[in-house]
């Protein structure tokens, strides 16, 4: 006996809401079981993993800032991915744009530089994304190279350029040998929503991101495109949208934004360059971006969710003792939650025996 997966023809829309927020539960009751095999009580690690950073003032501003950089990748992944391309690097793309807005940065340390450096840098860590992220659209649609092998390769390269950065010509000559660079100066700092407060304007510029994306996929024609180029590719080119042309375009926004990621982060709550600027924010987004259901609004919703697992990770680990890599386990097994949970919405399991008999 076999089972297979035979498309609904119909489906129903509350199913389709529900599903993410199936694929939540279910991930935290998989989550639970594992942490009650390593003897640990996952009550515990629920009031740890929640309770404890909603009720916490400084947690909710770290929810914030760490759900700033995921909302902002997420929303450029989104444009990939309703256009049916599969932009696996946006962790390389997000590098790239803090190491190229960044050496403004550096360039002008020490000096009596203006206002116009912090948005100098905001425009070059975009265009750093960008760049990169037009690397593989050009090879997919000059070379017809997979997009996944080429974007996922990327980021490795641009971890070693950073590392290559922050070890060699751009190191603190004052930082003890540490992989650093200089802390950036105060003009070249992204400035904090309030006095004390955590949170910087990166959370704004992923506000505006959101509304944007809101209106172009669902009120232009460009959105329009994106949907009937993933959903029928070959009603695109009957239309006349150029599949080449949308290929760049949602490769540059989606590197672009994760390139303005890359260096709020970097200006915004690092202060500096160094190896570590990313505990992985371009690979969790792509769970982010799935579990928002690739809309805006849901992937607002998903960021805040998610960032709320790594700041409840860094918890677990201090208070229950549990290892920090069991956050990324519970995020891969949220993706697969939602992937299932996507499937049996649209699909139908269907029992086949060897006869070939329901």
């Amino acid at each position: 006996m076999r089972f297979e997966l035979t498309p609904r023809p119909t489906i129903s829309p509350v199913m389709r809401t529900l599903a993410p927020v199936a694929a939540f539960v279910t991930a935290f009751l998989i989550a639970g079981l594992v942490i009650w095999l390593m003897g640990r009580s996952p009550i515990a690690a629920f009031q740890v993993y929640v309770s404890q950073p909603l009720s916490d003032p400084w947690a909710l501003q770290e929810l914030l800032v760490k759900a700033t950089p995921l909302a902002l990748i997420a929303i450029g992944l989104s444009y990939c991915f309703r256009a049916n391309f599969w932009n696996i690097g946006a962790e390389g793309q997000y590098v790239m744009g803090a190491i190229l807005g960044s050496w403004l940065a550096l360039k002008t340390h020490g000096t009596d530089a203006g206002f116009w450096v912090m948005p100098a840098m905001l425009v070059l860590g975009i265009m750093g994304g960008a760049l990169y992220g037009l690397i593989p659209a050009f090879l997919k649609t000059r070379f017809g190279v997979n997009e996944i092998l080429t974007s996922l390769m990327l980021v490795y390269v641009a971890q070693l350029v950073l590392d290559y950065l922050v070890r060699g010509p751009w190191r603190d000559p004052k930082g003890f040998n540490f992989p650093q660079s200089v802390t950036f100066d105060p003009a070249a700092t992204l400035p904090l929503l309030g006095e004390g407060s955590r949170v910087h304007y990166g959370t704004i510029f992923a506000l505006v991101a959101v509304l944007v994306t809101a209106i172009v996929l669902g009120r232009t024609l460009f959105g329009y495109r994106l949907k009937l180029t993933g959903d029928a590719p070959r009603a695109a080119r009957f239309a006349g949208f150029n599949a080449k042309r949308t290929t760049m375009a949602v490769f540059a926004i989606s590197g672009g934004l994760a390139g303005l990621a890359g260096i709020s982060e970097v200006s915004g709550q690092i202060g500096q360059l160094q190896p570590s600027i990313s505990p992985g924010y371009g690979f969790t987004a792509i769970t982010v971006a799935f579990l928002g259901r690739l809309n805006p609004i849901g992937i607002l919703v998903a960021s805040l969710v998610v960032a709320l697992t790594f700041i409840g990770g860094e918890s677990a680990q201090i208070l229950l003792k549990l290892p920090l890599d069991l956050t990324q386990a519970f995020q891969g097994i949220l993706l697969l939650c939602v992937l299932s949970a996507d499937a049996l919405v649209s699909h139908r399991i269907r029992f086949v025996t060897r006869g070939g008999r329901k």
